[in-house]
């Protein structure tokens, strides 16, 4: 339940007479009808008074919006933008209210616009609506009750009030604010307990069902029952069973665990032995490799010395060859001196014909300026080419650019041609922001609706022609467009519970499909005055809307003329026609209420902005256009690319052919080049030579040279000659002590294999005992994992406890017995039969069900003893206070009924636990023969109607907490003498202490009415024939001079 609100404290008067909450100031700025106005009510009934359209509902919407209410509880509007007054972008409202002292002071201001946006403003600073609610909460403002709230377009709402709705609003409005709280929960817990009542009683019939099913079932059970006791038996015998054969496993075990320790200790008898026969072999092993060093140490030495040897030798050889050498150089010198004066005759020779060759060599000019010429010209080409690869970047970039802006444009094009997508966007781009969300939800949901679903009705309405657009958009109010018309009213619930968050309008049409209106006819009168259609002719949607926009909007009643039409506008009304529209003006006539004379209203005809979105042919055309302009620019583009690239490609082959030439220019002159400095090369190089030959040294000191080199080299062979003698003296001592370590080696290593031989005798004796040993391991492994096996099976069967044990034993001790036994247990269970093998299953099952709903049974009925208690203690609470508010608020209305000489009655329809259906029953009568009736429009006519709504509402006087009242045109409607009792008493209740501020709205009073000091009069000064006299109302001494006439005539 939710937290209850605090009690509403009792207000009192200040000195100023003004109770906190009360308006103490209006202020309004391009508002409805009026450009600025500003008013400061009474503290106590305020009497607002002046002709209709003069502005006094504005005042009202002006009240309602200024504190924080919307648009949809005026019954007029649902945007707040419709409220600027025309021709105007923004406007505000300021509500002055008195705060708790006189010197408080509580300014509410709320700006709008036409784009349907509200600013909030709390003492001049902006603020949130949150803030500015919880300001009004404070003084208990509640615009949206019809207690305290009631403008012109939903005083029939409140009349309208079912009793028990009437109940809510008063609960609401004055006595505790528990009251509705408690009510609520009251509601919603009596439902509760009906629904856990119907439960508690299905539960008690399927708890007796199944018992009685059960008592059918006992005996068959029972021989069930005996059954399932000797099979339990034979469970129990199988359970043994396993166990038996574990035990004979167990034993198989016990046996090869034997033989494989007997195994075991035959083979650590082999391994002993092998040991010891081990331990001489590794004595002889250390000793041998002892020997074995030696030999190695002495056979290293011997091997040096040979490799010292060898290198001698090799040394000495060497040398010989040097020396043949010297010896040879000396022949060949004395055999090359003929011949080395020739050679140099022939080198001067070859060295003159080279330098003469040189001389004749003719001197060759690179082309320098052909050179300069062609690589200027690939300079030139290049830059060319380079204008051109830029210049065809640039176009590709406008080809991809022109493509993007022409695939935007096709896609706009598009989606404008798109008629449902685009007047969906028109409705979002008017204020509807989630009518596409709603449009959707419905679309996908069509397969749930009883019957055909309609909407936004902007969507079903077609009209081929613009003016008639215009006419049928001015006609039919905004809130209607976006609008969803449904067919069954479980339809229109579905609806109303999903798209209330989308603020969209559901409207049920229950009109007669069969029923056919007359077609419509032009009269000859019509046509001279030119009017040739009605505004229910012009446009086409299904039957439904079409219904709901003629029967809501009165369109056959709205007739179209032409252009002729305006100039005959004056005699239209003869016809009866009491709306028309022209292309450039929209007509009105309305008949007073209070007389026979008519009013007419002319206004400029406005363009469609959503009727007609989908064909905005400038638009469109402009697509095309643009569309085909860059269609015929992509062409233009493609043309100059493939010039470009032809072009650069010229460019490009013409430069590669002027490279190739300067290439070829710059290949000769290099071969030129390299042709000389061959031609150089050649005449050094004989140069070189021929130096290198004179000075070459004489022939006897270069053999005098050659022979000392000789004499040298075999001394060193003499010196290495006798280093040979002296190593091979030591190598035959080395290999004296070779040989002799060699043979004690080969002594040592024979007794090591005659023990071996030994060893791996005994050896192969063990290996046999090892293998037989791990043949009785996996003998025994093997005869373990069944044990374990048969023993995991035994114990998933049944594990050995005390009781099973005791069971066992009493079973037989063989598997052939037990057998045997299982058998005979089985035979006997068999010759029991029944028809239903389910049936102990079911019983069992059944009687488990009926033990759960047996305790469920008595929680519930704890339960519901506890809900009782708790509804019952509640409305304790609350039916005493609602019973007693009851009768203070029929005290004062029978009371106010008996001074108007006629009876009437408040009552409160009780309906035990039925809480939903508490309501307040206002009875009344208006015939001294008639009854007392219930207050409907069945039994009242519209004037008595309104004469007991008010009267209801002055009852509520003495009992609301609420700062002021609003009642709008409430006296229209009634005869002179029940409007004349009805202002006394209104003037009465304000008269009385700490009632609320009071605002009647009227275009009328009675004449020689009865005011008193607490009556205030706000006339409405509105409207363009009016200038004059209100200049004289506004002036404080002409209202003083009428104050003084009326004080001589009284």
């Amino acid at each position: 339940m939710a937290e209850p609100r605090a009690k509403r404290p009792k207000i009192s008067r200040g000195e100023d007479d003004y109770l906190p909450g009360n308006i103490v100031e209006i202020e309004i700025h391009n508002f409805m009808t009026f450009n600025n106005l500003k008013c400061k009510p009474g503290s106590r009934l305020n009497l607002v008074i002046g002709p209709n359209g003069s502005g006094k509902s504005s005042l009202v919407c002006a009240i309602a919006l200024g504190l924080g209410g919307e648009p949809q509880l005026l019954g007029r509007a649902s945007t707040v933008g419709a409220y600027v007054k025309r021709g105007e972008e923004s406007g505000y409202i300021k509500i002055s209210l008195r705060g708790d002292t006189k010197v408080e002071k509580i300014t509410i201001m709320r700006k709008i616009d036409t784009r349907n946006k509200s600013e909030w403003l709390f003492n001049g600073k902006v603020v949130p609506k949150r803030e500015i609610i919880e300001v009004i909460q404070r003084f208990n403002i509640q615009v949206n009750n019809l207690t305290q709230f009631l403008p012109q377009d939903r005083v029939c709402e409140f009349a309208k009030l079912t009793p028990v709705q009437l109940l809510e609003e008063t609960e609401k409005a004055v006595g505790d604010p528990q009251l509705p709280v408690q009510h609520h929960a009251l509601v919603e817990k009596s439902d509760e307990l009906k629904k856990f009542e119907l439960t508690v009683h299905k539960n008690r019939e399927s708890l007796d069902q199944l018992k009685a099913l059960n008592a059918e079932q006992e005996r068959d059970v029972e021989r069930v029952r005996q059954r399932e006791e000797l099979l339990a038996k034979v469970e129990s015998m199988k359970k043994k069973l396993p166990w038996l054969k574990y035990d004979m496993k167990k034993a198989e075990y016990v046996a090869a665990k034997e033989q494989e320790n007997d195994a075991k200790k035959k083979l650590d008898e082999a391994a002993k032995t092998v040991n010891e026969l081990r331990q001489p072999i590794e004595k002889q092993k250390q000793e041998k490799a002892a020997q074995d060093a030696k030999y190695k140490k002495v056979r290293g030495l011997l091997d040096g010395n040979s490799k010292k040897r060898l290198q001698l030798m090799e040394n000495e050889s060497r040398l010989s060859v040097q020396v043949r050498g010297k010896f040879n150089e000396m022949e060949e010198l004395r055999r090359q001196e003929q011949s080395h004066q020739e050679k140099i005759s022939r080198a001067k020779e070859d060295l003159a014909a080279a330098e003469l060759e040189l001389a004749n060599l003719p001197p060759y000019d690179p082309p320098r300026d052909e050179l300069e010429r062609l690589r200027a010209q690939i300079l030139e080409l290049e830059a060319a080419a380079g204008e051109k690869r830029s210049l065809k970047t640039e176009k590709e970039k406008l080809v991809v650019h022109n493509k993007g802006k022409l695939g935007q444009c096709i896609e706009r094009l598009r989606e404008m041609e798109n008629t449902n997508n685009k007047r969906l966007h028109a409705l979002r781009n008017s204020g509807a922001e989630k009518i596409f969300e709603a449009y959707r939800w419905v679309q996908e949901h069509r397969h749930e609706f009883k019957k055909d679903v309609y909407g936004p009705v902007l969507v079903e309405v077609n009209v081929s022609n613009r003016v008639h657009a215009d006419f049928l958009e001015g006609h039919v109010p905004y809130y209607i467009w976006k609008a969803f018309i449904t067919q069954h009213p479980e339809d229109r619930d579905i609806l109303f519970r999903n798209l209330r968050s989308f603020d969209v309008v559901v409207i049920n049409h229950v009109g007669d499909h069969e029923h056919h209106k007359e077609s419509f006819r032009v009269s000859e009168e019509m046509r001279a005055l030119g009017i040739y259609s009605r505004l229910d002719q012009v446009f086409d949607a299904p039957y439904a809307v079409k219904e709901v926009l003629t029967g809501q909007f009165g369109l056959e009643y709205s007739y179209i003329g032409s252009k002729e039409t305006d100039a005959k506008a004056d005699e239209i009304q003869r016809l009866g026609i009491m709306d028309f529209w022209t292309p450039e003006n929209h007509y009105r006539w309305s008949k007073s209420r209070y007389g026979s004379h008519v009013s007419g209203s002319m206004e400029a005809v406005d363009h469609s902005h959503l009727l007609l979105c989908n064909v905005d042919v400038s638009e469109i055309e402009r697509l095309r256009l643009k569309k085909k302009e860059l269609e015929e620019t992509l062409t233009v583009l493609d043309g100059s690319l493939k010039s470009l690239h032809c072009e650069l490609k010229f460019l490009e082959d013409e430069a590669a052919q002027l490279q190739r030439e300067r290439e070829d220019i710059i290949n000769t002159v290099q071969h030129e080049k390299r042709k000389r400095r061959e031609f150089e090369n050649r005449v050094n190089q004989r140069k070189l030579k021929l130096k290198t030959m004179e000075r070459e040294e004489d022939l006897d000191a270069v053999i005098a040279k050659l022979v000392d080199a000789a004499a040298n080299l075999n001394i060193q062979r003499f010196q290495s000659a006798m280093e040979i003698k002296n190593l091979l003296i030591e190598a035959v001592a080395f290999r004296r002590s070779v040989a002799e370590k060699n043979m004690a080696s080969i002594e040592l290593e024979t007794k090591i294999k005659e023990m071996e031989v030994s060893v791996k005798q005994q050896e192969k004796l063990a290996l046999q005992a090892s293998l037989h040993l791990e043949n009785c391991k996996k003998e025994a492994d093997d005869l373990r994992q069944q044990l374990l096996f048969a023993k995991r099976h035994a114990e998933s069967v049944a594990m050995i406890t005390p009781e099973v044990e005791q069971a066992f034993l009493k079973m037989p001790g063989t598997i052939e017995e037990l057998e045997a036994a299982i058998l005979d247990t089985i035979s006997q269970a068999n010759s029991i039969l029944f028809l239903n093998h389910n049936i102990l299953e079911e019983y069992e099952r059944r009687q488990k069900k009926i033990e759960a709903l047996a305790r469920k049974h008595e929680s519930d009925e704890v339960e519901l003893t506890s809900r009782m208690d708790e509804i019952n203690t509640l409305k304790e609470s609350w039916l005493p206070k609602l019973r007693n508010l009851v009768a203070q608020i029929n005290e004062t209305f029978s009371r106010n009924f008996q001074e108007m000489a006629v009876a009437g009655e408040v009552s409160l329809d009780e309906h035990d636990m039925d809480f939903d259906k508490y309501g307040i029953l206002v009875k009344v009568k208006f015939r001294q023969t008639g009854q007392l009736q219930v207050l409907s429009a069945h039994h009242q006519s519209g004037g008595e109607r309104s004469v007991s709504t008010i009267l209801y509402l002055v009852s509520l006087q003495d009992l609301t907490n609420c700062p002021f009242r609003v009642v709008d045109e409430i006296n229209q409607g009634m005869d002179p003498i029940n409007e004349r009792k009805m202002f006394q008493q209104l003037v009465r209740a304000a008269s009385q202490l700490n009632t609320p501020q009071c605002f009647l709205l009227t275009p009328k009073l009675l004449s020689d009415l009865e005011y008193s000091e607490a009556c205030s009069i706000l006339t409405i000064m509105n409207g363009p024939w009016i200038d004059q006299p209100s200049k004289v109302w506004s002036s404080g001494e002409s209202w003083g001079n009428v104050m003084g006439l009326l004080g001589e005539t009284h």
